[in-house]
């Protein structure tokens, strides 16, 4: 009994630790739910853990075939209703991320903020809100953009609520991005929310990478430096 008392009494510890480490990590979080907050502060660990299991960590890489239809031709309308011409993104690379505000990869919309920050004259950063893992993400657009600014201070563009999966709704970026003969080579879709998408400043999409690789992880760094060569 005195083993048992003092189990339960540790066990207790370690969840009144545990919750003020959650609350520590979302100090300055906005109208986020327990999920998502529990979510943020054990994103750390969600990453080692699927890394070490080699969950959603494949990278792909493409030897520079010509996409047979142009990138510059697609249009994204965006969260705030204009529309994004891609045309205008001559010159610079671009990574096309799939997103949702309540899974466990979440948090790598403070990469992805860091990345575009770093390399704003480079780079653009491009997010698609999508529902279609788990229902991840049941916002409406207005919401998104709430979450976003207000948790993870993003500036970079949000597109529309998207469908990024295969479907006849599918997004015409994503059907771009995941059919060989548009793209030339890639047929991979995402694996989850925050999959990544590399396009070079040619309009060449040049990588693929899953959710489990983070932006500023050594993988997309290599990628970005490449590009251009």
């Amino acid at each position: 009994m005195k083993k048992l008392k003092r189990f339960l009494f540790v066990l207790l510890l370690v969840i009144i630790a545990f919750a003020g480490y959650v609350e520590i990590v979302n100090r300055n979080a906005v109208h986020m739910t327990y999920r998502q907050k529990l979510l943020r502060a054990v994103y750390p660990a969600w990453m080692w853990f699927t890394r070490m299991k080699g969950k959603n960590t494949e990278e792909r890489a493409n030897n520079k075939k010509i996409p047979p239809v142009s990138f510059y031709s697609l249009k994204a309308v965006l969260n705030n209703g204009d529309t994004l011409d891609f045309a205008t993104l001559k010159g610079k690379k671009v990574l096309l991320v799939n997103t949702a505000s309540d899974c466990g990869y979440t948090r790598q919309y403070e990469s992805l903020q860091q990345l575009y920050e770093e390399r704003r004259t480079e780079l653009v950063v491009i997010g698609f809100p999508a529902n279609d893992f788990k229902e991840q993400e049941k916002g409406s657009d207005a919401e998104i953009a709430d979450f976003c600014k207000k948790n993870y201070g993003i500036s970079f563009p949000l597109v529309q609520k998207s469908v990024v999966i295969k479907s006849a709704d599918q997004h015409p970026v994503f059907q771009w991005l995941t059919d060989p003969a548009k793209n030339g080579w890639n047929s991979k879709l995402p694996g989850w929310n925050f999959s990544k998408y590399l396009v070079n400043e040619k309009g060449i999409l040049t990588h693929y990478f899953d959710p489990s690789l983070s932006p500023t992880g050594e993988a997309v760094q290599e990628a970005l430096q490449g590009t251009n060569n």
